[in-house]
């Protein structure tokens, strides 16, 4: 941004965004399939939606899913427009290189049906002026897609809009980190206990929440009893880690629980550095821990330095209450 770059002028850098404003973001934009049935039931199942409206008619919330290209992407290409990636291009050249989606709004016209051919374009409705927020100072973009259906690929009737907005970023520096909790205290010659507590803080952010739902509750209530429950298929006998509904092996859907002896070693490993999250001290170790009965699960790796972990390490189960709300299964690494 301009604290880096002194020859960059402010006013003059925001007026040449403000000039891509009602210009083209995408056109030419087509859905790469109908709107069907089989996708609505699925997204009814995965939402938990059972509306006896669907799948006669689409759930209003899909109208994004249905402008999406997937991993192969829209066919004949992208839709974007060339105005929309010089406007990304001039914010990469000022430092703003980091982006995030901050939000979305939704206006529905009509609903969707099975058979409809989805159409889109967008355009570049508005650059903020200069912005500082926690993760860095940049600028605000929001575009506004117009999604039509009708029955061929041609114009059709607008039947909703999307207003997408990101802020392009120059990420703020990090502050310096912490020395690691391994280094002031030596955590390898404590003896390992059940639980760990950290230390108490007032103003110290709360960990994300785990997402329970109910192809999981079984394995978080088994936490809460300091248990490391995997899935076993009654059928083919494979052991699952994720929870899952059925078996990726046969495909059953009968399922039994068995707990896991807690041993196991690193496979894999990554040291977190940047960027930083609120109630992580980087840097940190997180590792993919393959078990002893088959299975790998991530996991934070205590009991030893972030430099120290290997692949290969052996590691053993416990427990980790981080607040008054959240325990966590992970796992202590050993030095050699």
């Amino acid at each position: 941004m301009t604290r880096d770059d002194p020859d960059v002028d402010p006013d003059e850098l925001y007026g040449r965004l403000k000039a891509y404003e009602g210009r083209t973001a995408a056109s030419g934009g087509a859905g790469r399939d109908p709107v069907n049935e089989p996708m609505i039931r699925h997204w009814c199942e995965a939402m938990g939606d059972t509306n006896p409206a669907y799948p006669a008619v689409a759930p209003p919330t899909m109208l994004q899913a249905w402008t999406m290209g997937g991993l192969a992407g829209h066919p004949g290409g992208s839709a974007r427009s060339e105005a929309y990636d010089e406007l990304l291009a001039l914010l990469d050249d000022v430092g703003c290189t980091s982006v995030v989606a901050t939000d979305c709004e939704q206006e529905y016209l009509r609903p969707l049906r099975p058979g409809d051919r989805v159409t889109f374009d967008a355009v570049i409705e508005s650059v903020s002026p200069r912005k500082a927020t926690k993760l860095g100072t940049g600028y605000f973009v929001t575009t506004r897609m117009n999604v039509r259906a009708g029955d061929t690929d041609g114009d059709g009737e607008l039947v909703g809009t999307h207003r997408f907005r990101i802020l392009k970023y120059a990420p703020a520096r990090p502050r310096k980190a912490a020395k690691p909790e391994s280094t002031r205290t030596p955590e390898s010659t404590r003896t390992p206990e059940p639980t760990r507590k950290p230390e108490p803080t007032a103003d110290r952010p709360r960990r994300p929440r785990p997402v329970i739902n109910r192809d999981n509750a079984g394995f978080w209530a088994g936490v809460a009893r300091h248990q490391l429950l995997i899935q076993r298929c009654l059928d083919c006998a494979t052991p699952r880690f994720p929870w899952l509904p059925g078996c990726g092996a046969c495909g059953s859907q009968r399922w039994e629980t068995f707990e896991a002896s807690g041993a196991g070693t690193v496979f894999s490993y990554v040291v977190m550095h940047h960027p930083p999250f609120p109630a992580f001290d980087p840097p940190y170790a997180v590792a993919l821990v393959e078990l002893a009965e088959g299975v790998r699960m991530v996991s934070d790796i205590t009991g030893v330095p972030y430099d120290k972990v290997r692949i290969g390490m052996p590691v053993e189960l416990e427990f980790l209450r981080v607040d008054e709300e959240l325990e966590l299964p992970v796992f202590r690494g050993a030095e050699a």
